[in-house]
């Protein structure tokens, strides 16, 4: 373990995020008002030190919208964010430069993120650049020392991001984050564009890292059985707002919220004898302009009553949840039947 894995407190917070929203204000002329289109409304959640937070669901669901929150590329329009004990929100200047430093991001596109034009070392060193006084020789040390980390060969530092594959430009993408020895990595899908076999080993090197550096990861993704093999606890969010929430393996086992059983009943399972439901949602994603009123999944749920379609549902444990929460009016009042469990 590093020196620096060994002087922070294991299992220590490092995040705490209540009631965080972003809110954006669409269009608007001469003739007619901006519309609100709420992107993240409501997220409430804690990060530990060695853990990883997983956040999922369907596209336009807010994952990356609160990524960017957590990685202070966006502020929050309410609600508090706090990094290390600071308030984010109210962080200005030289506190606000050191908490960017504590908080890296891996995208989705480990190509995308990286700058063609400059070679690996100097991608390596960039961050030492600008937020460390070290000679050019402590620099270059500490980008080989990281490369070595990744699974990277010394003669890859002279070489462009070109010459690589895809796996070994988002390993590139990981040595960066990590350059300046955060707190928390934010993992924007970060194996969604790697071969099966390729995003494999990707995971195993973010669980080897995680536990050498005692990271806490902020892991963004759709793929749900990538989820259950690196969570510890599980986000499932619906048009921005977070509708399950709890350890992974209480989400898994006995999903309650129906979106959190639609999304479990789609994924693959390598055991074919092993039985499962099909759940499939109808109708469409609604507008995130246009949101229904009550609970935003009431006009795809087969259990939405007059209740449902009124009355926005709020984040409670369910009586048969393992230590998640739900917001669901059908989960409190026992109206999903067992055996749409997945």
């Amino acid at each position: 373990m590093s020196a620096q894995a060994e002087v922070r407190a294991k299992g220590r917070q490092v995040l705490a995020a209540d009631d965080l929203k972003r809110h954006y204000h669409v269009g608007g002329g001469l003739f007619s008002a901006s519309r609100v289109l709420k992107a993240v409304d409501g997220a409430s959640f804690t990060l530990a030190a060695g853990k990883t937070l997983a956040v999922v669901g369907e596209s336009g669901c807010g994952k990356s919208t609160l990524a960017r929150m957590v990685t202070l590329i966006e502020r929050p329009t309410a609600g508090t964010l706090t990094l290390n004990g600071v308030d984010v929100t109210q962080a200005t200047g030289e506190t606000q430069r050191k908490l960017r430093q504590s908080v890296q991001i891996v995208f989705q596109d480990p190509y995308g993120s990286l700058n063609p034009r400059q070679k690996i070392g100097t991608i390596l060193e960039e961050p030492l650049v600008i937020n460390r006084k070290l000679s050019a020789a402590e620099r270059r040390r500490a980008a080989e020392a990281m490369m070595a980390r990744v699974g990277l060969r010394p003669e890859h530092y002279e070489r462009y991001p070109h010459m690589f594959s895809g796996g070994q430009r988002q390993r590139i993408a990981i040595a960066r984050a990590l350059m300046l020895n955060p707190d928390i990595v934010v993992l924007d899908e970060p194996v969604s564009a790697l071969d099966v076999s390729i995003q494999a080993q990707v995971l195993n090197l973010l669980a080897d890292l995680q536990q050498e550096f005692d990271l806490a990861y902020l892991f963004i993704s759709h793929d749900l059985s990538v989820v259950r093999h690196i969570a510890d606890d599980v986000i499932v969010m619906y048009l921005g707002h977070p509708v399950e929430q709890g350890p992974r393996d209480a989400v898994f086992a006995n999903p309650q919220h129906p979106y959190t059983r639609a999304l479990l009943s789609a994924t693959p399972k390598a055991d074919p004898a092993q039985k499962r439901q099909r759940i499939k949602l109808t109708g469409e994603l609604p507008s995130p302009l246009n949101p229904p009123d009550g609970c935003t999944f009431n006009p795809r749920c087969p259990y939405a009553n007059e209740r449902c379609r009124v009355e926005p549902p709020v984040m409670l444990p369910s009586p048969e949840s393992g230590g998640a929460v739900v917001a669901c009016h059908a989960v409190q009042e026992r109206r999903l039947p067992r055996e749409s469990a997945v």
